[in-house]
């Protein structure tokens, strides 16, 4: 395979193109900086950062930290979406949290393509998006509140979406690769919403169905994300019931929020006020509040366990 060293990836992805090749794999989705195109029995990679690590088989260690971020510019990342890092330091490589937005509505320029994840999970913010996944049937829509679980491996597509859609992804670890699938066509013949992908189910949770109950002093949408992903992880939507909400301390590893609406006080180590698209990861084995929400507060909760434990 030969290598190429480019000053824009985009424009030395679109010559190839033009020449008849197809994109084989590229990463990071953020911050694109590595391509595999390929032609017949001929290979390239671009690369604008030489001597970039590559994604590992083997999960990075944990490294806790507290994290708040209010806001910050976005990147263009793959398929023309723009990428807002939640957790900058990525807590040591294992977790990657984006804040993703289409200014523009319409189709995506998307491929069916998988990822090798231990775990990555979509939730909409605002607009409308419509997908296909591999064994699930028609394409469908997602709309604010709704997320779904992509297990590792599983073939998908975006296919289009509405204007200024937002979706908060998070994946484990934080650098992994899109992959091209140039045979499968979606939707696929198959149906079987049961389907185990490496020891995972797909999962698609709809906001508009799910019952609002009790949860440590507030109220909760919860998912069946742990039942889909064996106990690795928990994932609720939660609102102010009028009261402050306190959280126990996390045995695990991820513990993430991001603010979907609204406005509040995460009570760590002191104050901090946060407002709508604030996120946040607290350490492990730590305790912490919210308090002051609104009306119209509404956090998108993520817990993980250990993968040694896993």
């Amino acid at each position: 395979m030969s290598e190429v060293v480019c000053e824009d990836l985009n424009l030395a992805i679109d010559d190839l193109r033009g020449k008849g090749f197809r994109v084989d794999l590229i990463y990071p989705a953020d911050d694109p900086h590595t391509v595999v195109l390929s032609r017949g029995g001929e290979s390239a990679r671009l690369t604008t950062r030489p001597g970039a690590a590559a994604p590992s088989p083997h999960p990075p260690s944990f490294e806790p930290e507290f994290v708040l971020t209010r806001g910050g510019a976005s990147g263009l990342g793959r398929a023309g979406m723009n990428y807002r890092d939640l957790i900058p330091g990525r807590l040591g490589g294992s977790y990657i949290a984006s804040h993703i937005t289409i200014p523009d509505g319409g189709p995506v320029a998307d491929w069916v393509h998988y990822h090798r994840i231990r775990f990555q999970m979509i939730c909409v913010r605002k607009g409308w998006v419509r997908l296909v996944y591999e064994d699930q049937g028609e394409p469908f829509v997602m709309k604010a509140g709704d997320l779904v679980l992509q297990p590792p491996e599983i073939r998908h597509r975006v296919l289009e979406s509405s204007a200024g859609l937002e979706v908060v992804e998070i994946g484990c670890p934080s650098l992994h690769a899109t992959i091209a699938d140039h045979v499968m066509e979606l939707p696929n013949s198959r149906l079987d919403p049961d389907r185990d992908f490496r020891g995972q189910r797909f999962l698609r949770h709809v906001a508009s169905e799910t019952p609002w109950t009790p949860f440590a002093g507030g109220e909760a949408q919860e998912t069946a994300m742990s039942a889909a992903t064996k106990g690795f992880a928990e994932v609720r939507t939660i609102r102010s019931a009028g009261s402050d909400i306190d959280f126990p301390r996390h045995d695990g590893e991820l513990v993430f929020g991001f603010v979907l609406e609204g406005s509040g006080r995460l009570n760590f180590r002191g104050g901090h006020e946060i407002g709508s698209s604030s996120a946040f990861a607290i350490p492990p084995d730590e305790e912490w509040s919210l308090s002051a929400m609104s009306d119209d507060f509404r956090l998108l909760h993520v817990t993980t366990c250990k993968l040694s434990e896993d």
